[in-house]
């Protein structure tokens, strides 16, 4: 469906909802469709085409909210929905701080930020590519002789917002993708691993064959791991883990975190968390990235600001419902965060194992081991031991562990290494000091 549909069915839901005399309400539609075909051992595993639509409204009464939602977008059912919302509301408590953001804080004039890129890949040609990916990985290497599959995906979808204050806009956005796993085995013993490719227009991703020997070569590389003593070192996240390292500080920034009172960095803007070196910047306006947005599931406009300054947190992440119940203003962060960046100060990987001399490349966390209201850590690791700048050999069934408020202030350098592929893009990061339990 196209952006003029969808906003017409927010304007029947909108309009039905006001009839029922309503405070304030709220509509979501969206429009997606998706192929993704996945191959193992050189056959077709599995191929599913999805066309999803939805919609979901929100309503205000008296400071009783309501909500409903309903995949049959027929005038008669989002009618019906409208009405279901409305009873919810009747029967919900009071909550003063519930409501839609406020009107002055609408995005005026959403921009493009070049988010919708069609990849007319037929059926037929995403199971050659996938084939083609596995192939390259299996070939890689004779140690290689197992496979979970490559898997290559397209999604496009539409979504359209509007609410009682007026605002009603739309906007298209695609994601692209091919990823790969192998097995590979040596005198008994089978390690796997993977790699993906992921992207907004399907032009920016990887090639298929490297993408395949990339998760062959990853997978050698874990062959032969060993157990190590334990002991206190330092350690190295590669880039596609330190994105969630520095996640665990957002979660615990976010609105609903500090008024619950359940999080390890509370009441902590203000307060210098990160050394001074480390900034995290949130830019939602960057084309073609995996988080860009004009505006947050409220339809309050998007903007640049610094998360984290000099390692002093500047801010929290709220929602309009979030900042009420603290006191303040919403930070357009209504459904998440959009594109947040840790700019690298310490070179590349090559110079931050130099500077870490001896310790442990952390390539896999296994297990969800975070206290987020102590900020306790303790995550199993798959990955790499380091001596004298040089990786040595592969390190399996050890533990890291400590504390987040201690842990993020041990860090010792962020790499230039950025990882693109998601909503946080960070280099490797260097921690000077873990607890590494092992034998």
């Amino acid at each position: 469906m196209g952006r003029e549909e969808l906003e017409a069915l927010v304007r029947v839901a909108l309009e039905e909802a006001k009839q029922r005399g309503v405070d304030q309400a709220e509509v979501a539609v969206s429009s997606e469709t998706g192929l993704s075909a996945t191959a193992r051992l050189g056959d077709v595993e599995n191929l599913e085409y999805t066309n999803d639509r939805g919609l979901g409204i929100t309503v205000f009464k008296d400071k009783r909210k309501g909500s409903a939602s309903t995949t049959d977008i027929r005038p008669e059912s989002i009618r019906e929905a409208v009405q279901k919302a409305c009873t919810f509301a009747d029967c919900t408590a009071q909550d003063p701080h519930s409501g839609l953001a406020d009107a002055d804080l609408m995005c005026a004039d959403p921009q493009d930020l070049d988010l919708d890129f069609a990849w007319p890949i037929e059926a037929a040609d995403a199971i050659d590519m996938a084939i083609a990916c596995e192939d390259a990985g299996l070939k890689f290497d004779k140690r290689i002789d197992n496979s979970e599959g490559a898997t290559v995906s397209t999604h496009r979808g539409t979504r359209a917002y509007g609410n009682t204050h007026g605002f009603i806009d739309s906007f298209s956005k695609s994601s692209h993708s091919i990823s790969c796993v192998v097995l590979g085995s040596q005198d008994g013993e089978m390690q796997r691993d993977y790699y993906y490719s992921a992207a907004r227009d399907a032009a920016d991703l990887e090639e298929a064959k490297f993408i395949g020997e990339t998760a062959a070569q990853r997978t050698i590389g874990r062959l032969g791991a060993r157990k190590i003593k334990t002991t206190k070192a330092p350690v190295l996240f590669t880039p596609e883990l330190a994105r969630g390292f520095i996640g665990h500080a957002i979660g615990a920034i976010a609105g609903g975190a500090q008024y619950r009172r359940a999080t390890f960095l509370l009441d902590a803007v203000g307060e210098t968390i990160f050394p001074e070196f480390v900034r995290i910047e949130e830019r939602p306006h960057m084309p073609k990235a995996m988080a860009s947005a004009a505006y947050d599931a409220e339809g309050v406009a998007t903007y640049d600001r610094d998360i984290v300054a000099d390692g002093v947190l500047q801010g929290y992440v709220l929602s309009s419902y979030s900042a009420r119940r603290l006191g303040l203003q919403t930070t357009a962060n209504a459904g998440g965060t959009q594109n947040l960046i840790v700019p690298g100060t310490g070179g590349d990987l090559e110079s931050l194992l130099a500077e870490m001399g001896t310790g442990l490349i952390v390539e896999e966390l296994i297990g969800h081991g975070l206290n987020a209201v102590t900020g306790d850590y303790s995550r199993g690791v798959v990955g790499q031991w380091v001596e004298n700048g040089e990786i040595q050999y592969p390190v399996h069934e050890v533990t890291i562990a400590g504390n987040l408020r201690d842990l993020y202030q041990r860090i010792a350098a962020i790499g230039v290494d950025q990882d693109t592929r998601g909503g946080i893009r960070c280099g490797s990061l260097l921690v000077s000091e873990m607890t590494i339990a092992g034998n």
